[in-house]
């Protein structure tokens, strides 16, 4: 079962490229249009300054599997990562 969970590690997700984490899109498969709502409060984000347009970029949608691969393989970050001289690299103590 899916829940608010799932929401939120879908956000941590975009987040992370956000951040530099990595530089992967996240991608939602739109089929009958699930994620239509989701994705429209994400635009009215932008929309009101609250989400960069370049960010917005990070989430690949699609409604069907052909077109969500083709987008996922032409992805390329457009956004400035917002803590790109930070290490993310793992230090092993010990």
């Amino acid at each position: 079962m899916c829940g608010y969970g799932t929401l939120e590690e879908l956000l941590e997700v975009i987040t992370w490229a956000q951040l530099g984490i990595h530089d992967k899109p996240v991608g939602l498969l739109n089929v009958d249009g699930y994620y239509n709502s989701l994705l429209s409060f994400i635009d009215k984000a932008v929309e009101e300054g609250f989400i960069s347009p370049k960010t917005r970029h990070i989430i690949v949608s699609a409604p069907t599997p052909k077109d969500f691969v083709k987008k996922m393989e032409e992805y390329s970050p457009q956004h400035e990562r917002v803590a790109s001289k930070l290490s993310w690299a793992y230090e092993q103590i010990g």
